[in-house]
């Protein structure tokens, strides 16, 4: 349990930083409400009783003060394009772990190109995308691989029941398309490759009981960055059912609504990871209940990790490098079901 170390949430009153702070306390912890909205924390502060401090991107002294006496920060405010940089700085200054829980391609993909070696030379922990897309599918890539140690491929299926988004999920993907101007990614041949062709439509066989389903391939989320920082393979392809990914892009998809006492939403999760390597295939089959919900056990159980050392990495690191991926995957068994073949 986390002894009443401090963990400052950052981005605290949004969809999933409420998850986060609900899950922090469960675990022991003491969180502290941090964001740009003086108001939105105002009422969260009343509404929960815990510290809020008011914190600004555009102001480094005002993260400095949000993040004195801390144990971690966990950075839970999109677009992560803007809001990473700053928050890593104020962590790097402080002396203090940083997760947070983007799904952006781009912010991600910087995270490890511009503090992988500051980090590495301070001994910091900096862990990117500790959250559904990004963090799951690492873990998840990483327990299918077992005891090799490269791969030909490594595919991600996303069987969403469907995708009501946040205003955050909108906006960070406005940042990322803007930053694309217009083009799509994916990875092959070892490298983030940019697209002017439309994503290809293909039956993906997904366990019982779903079974075969139309999904969007390449589809292409955090996971191409956080698997290859730290697996050798060179082909990595994320795929979304037909159903969700026309949820997320329609305009008027309404937000995730609430449907029991924990705050989910109706929509469920099966992620099928499949990594083959000269011919050989092994896979990884998780079960569970709304993305955003499950962000939250998964970035604080890999808080505790850090805070309690059981670590294997230090810098800036994914889910799969840094943490024992099977041991991870199984001290969530109370929110996801797990199956690995072999």
């Amino acid at each position: 349990m986390g002894s009443g170390q401090t963990v400052v949430v950052f981005g605290a009153y949004g969809h999933t930083g409420r998850f986060v702070v609900a899950e922090l306390g469960e675990r022991g912890y003491s969180p502290v409400l941090a964001g740009r909205a003086p108001d939105k924390l105002k009422a969260m502060a009343h509404e929960t009783g815990l510290d809020a401090r008011t914190a600004s991107v555009d102001d480094p002294a005002s993260l400095d003060r949000a993040l004195a006496g801390a144990a971690a920060v966990i950075n839970c405010a999109g677009p992560f394009a803007v809001t990473a940089g700053p928050v890593i700085e104020a962590a790097l200054r402080a002396g203090i772990p940083y997760l947070d829980v983007a799904a952006e391609i781009e912010a991600n993909a910087d995270t490890f190109a511009h503090y992988a070696d500051r980090a590495r030379d301070a001994g910091a922990v900096i862990v990117p995308a500790m959250a559904f897309f990004g963090g799951f599918g690492d873990l998840l890539a990483t327990a299918a691989m077992g005891d090799w140690t490269a791969a030909d491929e490594a595919h991600i299926a996303y069987g969403l029941s469907s995708w009501h988004p946040t205003n955050g999920t909108r906006t960070s993907g406005a940042v990322s398309r803007q930053r694309r101007d217009g083009r799509r990614v994916r990875y092959t041949n070892g490298r983030l490759e940019h697209r002017h062709d439309a994503a290809p439509t293909l039956q993906w066989p997904f366990p019982d009981p779903m079974g075969p389903r139309s999904v969007i391939g390449e589809f292409t989320m955090a996971d191409v960055v956080t698997i290859p920082s730290h697996l050798p393979i060179p082909e990595v392809c994320t795929y979304m059912t037909v159903e969700a990914a026309s949820d997320l892009a329609a305009p008027d998809t309404p937000a995730p609504a609430a449907v029991d006492e924990r705050g989910r939403s109706e929509q469920t999760f099966l992620v099928d990871v499949v990594v083959r390597s000269a011919g050989a295939e092994r896979r990884a089959v998780a079960r569970g209940q709304d993305i955003y919900a499950i962000t939250a056990p998964l970035v604080v159980e890999a808080v505790d990790r850090i805070l309690t050392g059981r670590t294997r990495a230090r810098g800036v690191a994914s889910a799969g490098e840094i943490f024992d991926a099977r041991d991870f995957l199984h001290a969530l068994s109370s929110h996801i079901t797990l199956e690995l073949r072999p």
